[in-house]
C-alpha cells in the first residue's frame, strides 16, 4: 500500500534526487505513478533517475510513455535525447534535439544538446585526412569486438571451468591499456571490483536488505564496461590523443589552429559554462566564460569567422551568471555590451536575447518602467507565440507593481491568449493569476474570481501544490470582496427605495389607491413626470 499523496511523493523523490539518492528518488516517483498512472512529469523524473544509475533500457521507456499522449512534450523530448545520446544513438538523439529546439528555441539546452550530438557523431564516424596512426596497437579500436571474442576464446582455452564462469559474468575482456585509457581515475575501481570477485566468502554474502554482494559487484562491473564502450563510440582514442595535444598546443603563437579544433575547443567550453551555471555554480561559469573571451578576444577572425557574435555570446553568459550572483550592476553592463555588439553586426536574435536580459535586471532591481520599455522594444522580434506569452506576462508584472492595473490586465489577456495558441497549460495559469490580481485592483471582483478559479483549475491539472494553496488564498479574499460588493449595492438599492415609497406624495397615492380613487381624479393633486405631488 502506497503512503502518502501524489504532490508529497513527486516532491519526495525531486529533494532525494537533488541529494544525488537517485535509487530512494525511483521509489518515490514509482509510488506516485501508483497513484497516478501516465503522469508525463513524474514519467520523466523516474526517467532521468534511471539514467543516473545506469539503467538505459527503462529510461528509455520512461521517456518514451512520457511523449504517448503528447508528442510536444518539451521536458519528454529532451529526456529521450539524453537517454539516447547516453546510449550512443547519436543520430537518433540529434533528432529529438532537434524536434525540442523547434518547440522550444528559448531553451539553450535543446541548442546545446544538437551541438553535442553533431560532435558526437563526427567523432564517432571519424575523419581520414585529420587521422594519423601511429602504431599498429591503435587499430584494435577499429575492430574492438572481434578482438575482445578473440582474446575471450583464447583465455577460456587456458583457463579452469572456475574461471571461465567467472568471466563469462563479468563480461567480454578488453584491451588494458585500452581501457585505461578509456575509464581513467575508473579503472582502480573496476580493478578493485574484479579482484572483489575473488573473495568466496564475500560473493555468498548478502546485504542487510537481501542483495547479494555478487550482484552488486557484477552489476558495477558491467555499468563500467557499459561506459567504456559508450566513451570508446563517442570518442575513439586517437581522437582523445589529438585533442589532449591540441590543449598542448593551443596557445603556441606560431601554430595555426584548424577550424575543426576551434569549433570543438568552442563547443566544449560553452557546454561547460552553461552545466556550471545549470549546476548552480555561477561562480564557476563566470570565471570559464571570461577565461574563453579573454581567449577568443586574441584569436583573428581568420579563425573564428562569427568571433563577434560568439564574444557577444559570451558576454550574455558572464550577465547571466552575475545576475545569479547578485552582481546587478555588472550583470547590466555585461548584457549591454552584448547588446551593443549584437546592433553593430545586425544580429537580430542576440538583439532579442539581450533586451530579454536587461529587461530581467531591470525588474530585478525595482525599476518596473525600465523593464517594460526594454521589453516592448523586444516584442517585434519575439518568434514563437510560447516567447510572447512570458514576454507578455513579465510586461503585465511591471505594470502591476507599478499600480497600473489596466494595462497589467492588457498584457495579461494578451499572455494568456498567446499561451493558449500554444497549449502550454503552466504559462495559462500565469497568466490567469495575472488577469486575476489586475482586477482585483481594478475592483472589478466578479471576474476576479472567475480568472482566480480558471488558474486554480489549471494548478491542479499541473499538480502544482504551492499554486494551489496561494490561489485558494486569493480566491478566498476576492470572493469575500465580491460578497461585499454585493451588499453594498443592495444596501443602496434599498435605501434608494425606502426614500422613494415614504416622499409625502407616495403616501397620498397609496392611500387614494387603499379607497380604490384614482389620484389624477382629485382636484387638490396634480402630476409631475407621472408622479402625484400635492398642490
Amino acid at each position: 500500500m502506497t503512503s502518502g499523496t501524489f504532490p508529497s511523493l513527486m516532491a519526495e523523490g525531486a529533494l532525494l534526487s537533488r541529494r544525488g539518492e537517485h535509487g530512494k528518488a525511483l521509489a518515490s516517483f514509482t509510488n506516485a505513478l501508483q497513484l497516478q498512472a501516465g503522469d508525463k512529469h513524474c514519467l520523466v523524473a523516474r526517467s532521468m533517475c534511471y539514467l543516473k544509475l545506469g539503467d538505459t533500457e527503462n529510461s528509455l521507456r520512461d521517456a518514451e510513455a512520457s511523449l504517448q499522449n503528447d508528442k510536444t512534450f518539451s521536458k519528454g523530448l529532451y529526456q529521450k535525447a539524453e537517454t539516447l545520446y547516453t546510449m550512443g544513438d547519436f543520430e537518433f538523439a540529434l533528432v529529438y534535439y532537434h524536434r525540442g529546439h523547434k518547440l522550444r528555441p528559448e531553451l539553450q539546452k535543446f541548442r546545446l544538446g544538437i551541438q553535442k550530438a553533431q560532435e558526437a557523431i563526427d567523432n564517432s564516424v571519424g575523419s581520414p585526412s585529420s587521422v594519423k596512426l601511429e602504431n599498429k596497437g591503435d587499430l584494435c579500436f577499429l575492430s574492438r569486438q572481434a578482438e575482445s571474442k578473440k582474446v575471450k576464446q583464447k583465455l577460456q582455452v587456458k583457463a579452469p571451468k572456475k574461471d571461465q564462469k567467472q568471466q563469462s559474468k563479468v563480461g567480454p575482456i578488453r584491451n588494458e591499456k585500452t581501457e585505461r585509457q578509456l575509464l581513467g581515475e575508473l579503472y582502480a575501481d573496476k580493478a578493485y571490483l574484479e579482484k572483489l570477485l575473488k573473495d568466496e566468502d564475500l560473493m555468498k554474502s548478502s546485504t542487510k536488505h537481501g542483495m547479494r554482494v555478487e550482484d552488486l559487484i557484477l552489476g558495477g562491473i558491467n555499468y563500467l564496461d557499459t561506459r567504456t564502450e559508450f566513451w570508446q563510440q563517442q570518442k575513439p582514442i586517437y581522437a582523445r590523443v589529438r585533442d589532449r595535444k591540441l590543449m598542448q598546443q593551443r596557445w603556441l603563437p606560431e601554430r595555426k589552429r584548424k577550424p575543426s579544433e576551434v569549433a570543438r575547443y568552442i563547443l566544449k567550453s560553452m557546454e561547460e559554462i552553461d552545466m556550471l551555471l545549470t549546476s548552480s555554480c555561477p561562480e564557476g561559469s563566470c570565471k570559464k566564460a571570461e577565461h574563453v573571451l579573454k581567449t577568443i578576444q586574441g584569436w583573428s577572425e581568420d579563425e573564428i569567422p562569427n568571433k563577434n557574435e560568439l564574444i557577444g555570446n559570451l558576454y550574455s553568459c558572464i550577465g547571466n551568471a552575475q545576475i545569479e550572483m547578485g552582481q546587478m550592476g555588472r550583470a547590466l553592463q555585461s548584457h549591454k555590451m552584448d547588446l551593443e555588439i549584437a546592433r553593430e553586426n545586425d544580429l537580430p536574435d542576440a538583439v532579442s536575447r539581450a533586451l530579454d536580459n536587461i529587461g530581467r535586471v531591470y525588474a530585478r532591481i525595482g525599476k518596473f518602467q525600465q523593464a517594460i520599455d526594454t521589453w516592448e522594444e523586444k516584442i517585434p522580434l519575439a518568434k514563437t507565440s510560447l516567447e510572447k506569452t512570458w514576454l507578455f506576462h513579465e510586461i503585465g508584472r511591471c505594470y502591476l507593481e507599478l499600480d497600473e492595473a489596466t494595462e497589467a490586465q492588457d498584457y495579461g489577456e494578451k499572455s494568456l491568449q498567446s499561451a493558449e495558441e500554444e497549449g502550454d497549460v503552466e504559462w495559462q495559469l500565469n497568466a490567469s493569476v495575472l488577469v486575476a490580481q489586475a482586477q482585483v485592483k481594478l475592483q472589478d471582483f466578479q471576474s476576479a474570481v472567475m480568472n482566480f478559479e480558471k488558474a486554480l483549475e489549471k494548478a491542479k491539472l499541473i499538480h502544482n501544490d504551492a499554486a494551489q494553496q496561494a490561489i485558494i488564498i486569493a480566491l478566498d479574499d476576492a470572493n469575500k470582496d465580491f460578497i461585499e460588493e454585493l451588499r453594498a449595492e443592495q444596501r443602496t438599492e434599498r435605501l434608494e427605495s425606502f426614500r422613494g415609497t415614504n416622499s409625502p406624495g407616495n403616501r397620498c397615492v397609496k392611500q387614494c389607491r387603499k379607497f380604490c380613487i384614482s389620484p389624477s381624479l382629485l382636484p387638490h393633486h396634480r402630476t409631475l413626470g407621472g408622479v402625484a405631488t400635492p398642490q
